[in-house]
């Protein structure tokens, strides 16, 4: 496979993948150069292409894809970015690798890896919406904390080992997230790129290069995805459930960021009011409530991965 456990957190040398997967996308009538023909080595953009309309050589476009340009500088990015036709969230994700340090990331040294906990006052709004499903997602996708309401909807995140709390490899690896998902491509999809774009934010992440590595190894699905370089920001948007209870719902998501701390975020699940998916919701969480339940409707996961629920 083209990219490796070893550097699956797309640390050192990655730029390279990301730039080259970038160039692929591209054809010169797509840019407005003329086709000379021949047959092309590449599929896509050209070198010497790319270096032409980010205006700048051919030699420091070849040693910027090669992770040889030390500092390179903003205007120099953002002409690449352009001729590239990234979006937002590729052209800061190519800042991000284009200062990456290799010896950083061997050494490990930069960002804390260490347990996150939930912020009270996310734990609190879980705890004053019970009729929403939620959770509090923090760093590489783990879920920090939920509440009864996203048990009835998505599962007993209480009832996995404290390792296995995290929506990415949920997706991939719980064989019922595939019947869970209407679209299961699709979010697996939006997994894997925002997964992506924690790596350039955390290239010294052993826990995260660990979560990618084992991904890569156990999932084909995300091994392919991944090559690709897909960069994406987790926001808002509708997502279809079949629910082995309720049945059919469509729920729009809602992603929740702090400006205070941006690396956890409230994550929301509600239906349009008065759809059907509302009742079937309803119908749910009513038929979950008969169940016995703990006693604080919020658990929160702690330290080395310890739940406080009232049990």
């Amino acid at each position: 496979m083209s990219t490796s456990p070893a550097h699956a957190a797309g640390a050192a040398g990655s730029i390279a993948e990301f730039l080259r997967t970038r160039r692929s996308r591209l054809h010169p009538e797509d840019v407005g150069l003329p086709d000379l023909g021949g047959r092309r080595r590449v599929s896509g953009l050209r070198r010497e292409e790319l270096a032409q309309l980010a205006g700048v050589s051919v030699d420091y476009y070849t040693r910027l894809e090669q992770g040889r340009v030390g500092n390179p500088s903003d205007s120099v990015l953002d002409a690449v970015a352009r001729a590239l036709r990234l979006d937002p969230e590729e052209a800061g994700h190519l800042h991000r690798l284009a200062r990456i340090r290799p010896d950083r990331t061997r050494t490990g040294r930069g960002r804390p890896s260490g347990p996150q906990k939930v912020r009270p006052t996310l734990a609190r709004l879980l705890e004053a919406m019970p009729d929403v499903p939620a959770v509090v997602m923090g760093r590489r996708m783990d879920v920090l904390a939920w509440n009864r309401a996203a048990v009835s909807l998505l599962g007993d995140y209480g009832a996995l080992a404290p390792a296995e709390r995290n929506i990415a490899r949920i997706t991939y690896l719980d064989p019922a997230s595939r019947t869970l998902y209407d679209d299961w491509v699709g979010c697996a999809r939006e997994n894997a790129a925002f997964l992506r774009l924690e790596a350039g934010r955390r290239p010294d992440d052993p826990r995260l290069a660990e979560l990618i590595g084992e991904l890569s190894v156990r999932s084909p699905e995300f091994r392919k995805w991944w090559a690709e370089h897909p960069v994406r920001d987790k926001t808002s948007g509708r997502k279809v459930f079949h629910h082995p209870l309720a049945g059919r719902m469509e729920l729009v998501y809602e992603t929740l960021r702090s400006a205070d701390d941006p690396d956890q975020a409230l994550i929301t699940y509600a239906p349009d009011a008065g759809s059907p998916s509302e009742d079937a919701l309803r119908m749910l969480l009513a038929w979950d409530a008969d169940r016995p339940r703990p006693s604080r409707p919020v658990r929160v996961a702690r330290g080395g991965g310890s739940v406080t629920d009232g049990h």
